[in-house]
């Protein structure tokens, strides 16, 4: 029987036994709790958390973990967490390597600010 989206996100966290599997179980944690309107999802072997389309992706990678914004261009980033991808058209992202510190409160108002975007069917507009 194949596995749900958020027991693939389980399995996903559950295989990563370093610091990239605990930092993935903070950031679902902190999405979950800052937008429970948003959907889990399993694209690309990656967790993706959706409304309304795709509103960020988490990835591993040896050394780092990459959480990718979708919509991130069209967002307001004022404490500068965006550190990837900033000449991409649309997409945004942090990448996260061990013993990085992260502004969590940044983080969150990220977060909800994509889910706001997305919720407006791309209509909100950022200053």
């Amino acid at each position: 029987m194949a596995l749900t989206p958020s027991q693939e996100i389980d399995k996903f966290i559950n295989d990563l036994t370093d610091w990239r599997g605990t930092w993935i179980k903070k950031f679902r944690a902190m999405i979950l709790k800052t937008a429970p309107e948003v959907s889990e999802d399993w694209k690309w072997g990656v967790p993706v958390w959706t409304l309304k389309g795709n509103v960020v992706a988490s990835g591993v990678f040896k050394d780092h973990v990459k959480l990718n914004f979708f919509k991130g261009a069209s967002l307001p980033d004022p404490k500068k967490l965006f550190n990837a991808g900033l000449e991409a058209k649309a997409t945004r992202a942090i990448d996260i390597a061990e013993g990085d510190k992260v502004d969590e409160a940044a983080l969150k108002d990220l977060i909800r600010a994509a889910v706001d975007f997305n919720g407006s069917g791309g209509k909100k507009k950022y200053q």
